[in-house]
């Protein structure tokens, strides 16, 4: 069992310090927590005043400033083992070695003459594709957020643990761009040579979770796994289904279903032997839930040890979660255990279904539609959604429609096309059913339309999984060429056509043609990287 370093003499104390360190650079002579249960973080946390307790005894915790991620403050070490296949641009900002070498050095001399938080923890459930993580920070909550989201070893894993990528994690300290060349004082930057991730800057716990998920998508394709921006479960016989899409789409609420155990909720691979999770945890969005329409979720939320982000509680720590006073994005992170019918391994078989999720703000794209092979791809290289408000810094209060590659490009270290052709030649050797949902308004663009009730997208993806819409009739949508069921029992007719849903039939046919529009200037960039039958089949219209 690790030793607890508040008990040991000095000298036990600095050796104890020196092998937890290894591999990162930091050389402490301070106490150094290395790899604390989640009650013992959370009781550091409350001490250190990071944080209160909720009336259930989760940990509430604010971010300050960063109440999202800073998708401007992220680099890429421009190493010459890798720059050719870095997808650089806005994503991914080139930064020198020499300037990273600086950076760096000034983190690991801060972190020196800090009380540091080491969690050595696992990236994948499958031990053939897992990478060994270690997590060093200033921060008891943040050590705590890692340990309910990622992997934790075993005791007898931890005694020989050695990390394969290091995250150095000083949230309050504040880069200089004219020292370290980056933008503002945060920055969050990842060098696959020296296999680091330094975060500086931001107390917002994502930029943790999504610096390893754009590892895994650094390392996974030349292995022949596809990495994703998806949730999924798995059916009573076997099923696997899939859910892409960004934040606020949906992916954990429509994969958290009883009658479908979780496999997890935001980061998966897909290879050889099926799905395979990233995480051990969730990070769900909660603002405005409901233990009606989200049971699995908000019970999770309300649970010893979860953390909550921005979340408002009363002086006796009960939580409104409508409540936006610090920002739209309030979360919950929690061990995918919290779910009661989570899949313990975290693995599944071959995907049945395919699910891409879109928060359509102009109202115009169908509740569900179904996709050819061509269509899937298309839609998987468009990502189209709207980002909502708080997801990022610097978002104002509406949605805003956006093209996000593979419904996840701010993760994508490689070109969007490596992924969509490695999905495109899976969903053929699989013969997978995709479908795409919108999950966002109807009856009008946002301001006039409502938001898609999520008793019908819970009953039409229900539908679209167990099979019940293999026999239903379907047509073209003139607009889109997309197929969309008929009927379905219990949805309103309207509602699966969405020209029906809009009062003003002329003010829809103006709306959807600006969406097709939007649809196909983005997509000429990929449009000399695919075949022409999905160049032929995008928006073709009726």
């Amino acid at each position: 069992m690790t030793p607890d370093p508040t008990i040991l003499d000095p000298a036990a104390i600095r050796a104890y310090n020196m092998a937890t360190l290894e591999g990162t650079g930091v050389r402490a002579g301070q106490r150094v927590f290395r790899n604390l249960p989640g009650t013992a973080l959370l009781e550091q946390a409350v001490r250190r005043g990071e944080g209160t307790l909720s009336i259930d005894g989760a940990l509430i915790v604010r971010t300050g400033t960063h109440t999202g991620r800073s998708v401007a403050d992220k680099f890429v070490v421009d190493e010459p083992e890798t720059t050719s296949d870095v997808w650089w641009g806005n994503i991914n900002q080139k930064l020198s070695r020499e300037k990273f070498a600086v950076f760096r050095g000034r983190v690991q001399a801060y972190l020196q003459g800090q009380e540091l938080f080491v969690q050595d923890l696992y990236a994948g459930a499958d031990p053939a594709r897992r990478i060994r993580v270690r997590l060093v920070t200033t921060s008891a909550w943040a050590g705590l957020f890692a340990r309910n989201i990622l992997i934790k070893p075993s005791l007898e894993e931890l005694s020989t643990f050695k990390p394969d990528y290091v995250i150095l994690h000083a949230p309050r300290f504040h880069a200089q761009p004219a020292i370290d060349g980056v933008h503002s004082y945060t920055s969050i930057t990842l060098s696959f040579a020296d296999k680091m991730v330094v975060i500086a800057g931001t107390q917002y716990a994502g930029e943790i979770k999504k610096s390893i998920f754009t590892v895994m998508n650094w390392l996974l394709p030349p292995q022949g796994v596809l990495p994703m921006h998806c949730s999924a479960n798995i059916g009573p016989k076997g099923d696997v289904a899939l859910f892409f899409g960004l934040s606020g789409t949906g992916k954990t609420t429509l994969s958290s279903d009883p009658l479908r155990p979780l496999i997890g909720d935001d980061e998966h691979g897909w290879g050889p032997d099926g799905v395979f999770n990233f995480e051990g945890g969730c990070y769900a969005k909660v603002i405005d839930l409901s233990a009606e329409a989200e049971p699995e979720i908000w019970a999770a939320t309300h649970r010893f040890r979860t953390v909550l982000e921005n979340v408002v509680a009363d002086e006796h720590g009960r939580l409104d979660l409508t409540d936006r006073r610090y920002t739209e994005n309030t979360r919950a992170c929690y061990p995918v255990s919290f779910i009661p019918n989570a899949v313990p391994s975290g693995r599944g078989g071959q995907p049945r279904n395919v699910v891409m999720l879109t928060a359509d703000a102009f109202g115009v794209l169908p509740p569900i539609a179904k996709l050819t092979p061509s269509q899937a791809m298309y839609h998987f290289l468009s990502g189209y959604t709207a980002r909502l408000a708080g997801t990022e810094k610097g978002l104002g209060a509406e949605p805003q429609a956006t093209f996000s590659a593979c419904f996840g490009a701010p993760f994508l270290p490689r070109r969007p096309e490596v992924y969509g052709k490695m999905l495109a030649d899976l969903i053929a050797k699989q013969n997978v059913d995709c479908w795409l949902v919108n999950t966002g308004w109807s009856g009008g663009a946002y301001g006039v339309g409502k938001r898609m009730p999520i008793r019908h997208t819970r009953a039409l993806v229900r539908a679209a999984l167990d099979g019940s819409l293999s026999g239903a009739e379907f047509h073209p949508d003139p607009a889109f060429g997309l197929m969309i069921p008929a009927s379905v029992p219990g949805i309103p007719a309207e509602l699966l056509n969405p020209r029906e849903a809009w009062a003003d039939k002329a003010a829809y046919d103006a709306t959807a043609r600006d969406l097709v529009d939007r649809f196909e200037t983005n997509f000429e960039k990929f449009a000399g990287n695919v075949d022409g039958a999905v160049r032929e089949a995008a928006l073709k219209r009726a």
